[in-house]
This record gives structure tokens, C-alpha cells and sequence, in this order.
């Protein structure tokens, strides 16, 4: 994971629930490959067809409210969305997508400053969302180091496998 991400971006508006990202209908799918292939698929239509890794997801209020489902942010994640960048989230959509090691950044505003299909630079480390197309951007907090090292593993499983692998190559003193 880059701390500075650059994509496309697609825009979605408040309250998009989980079952908007990917339908309830789906959560039997468990591979990554196949469940991407539903990713909005009522909300965003072509976004499963259309989207290429490192694009940006843009969005209103409210993102990922619903149920506490991995199988939203596992899917996006499968599909290669670099980053979601939201007014406000839900606050378990929030933490499943860290734990899954896609960007989320809360950033009031951003939603207001993008339309569909121009380019975004976000930087983690400034804590800075820029639409390159207009030249507008939104400030929000920097992640915090914890955080900011969790999604360079590439989420939770990933750190904790690193870690268990540093300490087993450590000669016990």
C-alpha cells in the first residue's frame, strides 16, 4: 500500500449500505474472484465491468451502514479499489475495511468536490484528498502510525502473519 494513492474516481451518494456494495443474495460466494464480479451491482451497474485497480471510491454520509458484513470490503477489495474516501462511515465498515487493508479515510466534504470519472490524489501521510481535474481539496486527520502500518501489511492477518514470522526467525537471548 502507497501512501499516496492517484486513481479514477467513482462517486456514490449518503447512506450507501452494505447491501448496496455487494446484495445479501451473494453472501454465500466465498471466493474473492467470483464475489467481485457483484460489486455494486444495483447502485454502480458498471463499476464490477468497469473498474480498474486503484480506483477511488468518493462518497456522501454514512458510507458502509447496514449489516457488519466482510463481504462488502472483502469484495472490494478483490475488485482493487485503492482507497474509499467518505464524508463520515459506519463505524464497523470502517474498521472492516483497515482490517482488510483497503484505505478508508473520513475527509467531511469530499463527496462535494468530485464528479464521476475525474482523478484524485490522496495522501495518508498529509492527510490530503485532491480532485487533480479541479484543483479542490479536503483536508482530514492523518491516519494514525498504527493504522497507516496495517494497511502497508495489507490488513490485520497480513500484519500478524508478518509479525509471527519475525519472531519465529529471532533467536530466543
Amino acid at each position: 500500500m502507497q501512501r499516496v494513492i492517484e486513481g479514477r474516481v467513482w462517486t456514490l451518494g449518503r447512506d450507501v449500505d452494505t447491501d448496496q456494495i455487494i446484495s445479501g443474495k451473494y453472501l454465500t460466494i466465498i471466493d474473492p474472484e467470483e464475489l467481485k464480479k457483484h460489486v455494486f451491482e444495483i447502485a454502480l451497474p458498471e463499476f464490477a465491468r468497469e473498474a480498474r485497480p486503484g480506483d477511488l471510491l468518493i462518497a456522501g454520509e454514512n458510507f458502509g451502514s447496514g449489516s457488519s458484513r466482510e463481504h462488502a470490503p472483502q469484495a472490494m477489495r478483490a475488485i482493487g479499489v485503492g482507497a474509499v474516501v467518505a464524508d463520515s462511515f459506519a463505524r464497523i465498515f470502517f474498521r472492516n475495511a483497515i482490517n482488510l487493508g483497503i484505505p478508508a479515510i473520513e475527509a467531511p466534504g469530499v463527496r462535494a468536490i468530485f464528479s464521476q470519472g475525474e482523478r484524485a490524489r490522496v495522501d495518508l501521510g498529509e492527510g490530503k484528498v485532491e480532485n487533480l481535474s479541479s484543483g479542490a481539496s479536503v483536508r482530514f486527520p492523518p491516519l494514525p502510525h498504527h493504522l497507516l502500518e496495517l494497511l502497508e501489511a495489507g490488513g490485520l492477518v497480513e500484519k500478524v502473519r508478518r509479525e509471527l514470522a519475525e519472531r519465529r526467525a529471532t533467536p530466543a537471548p
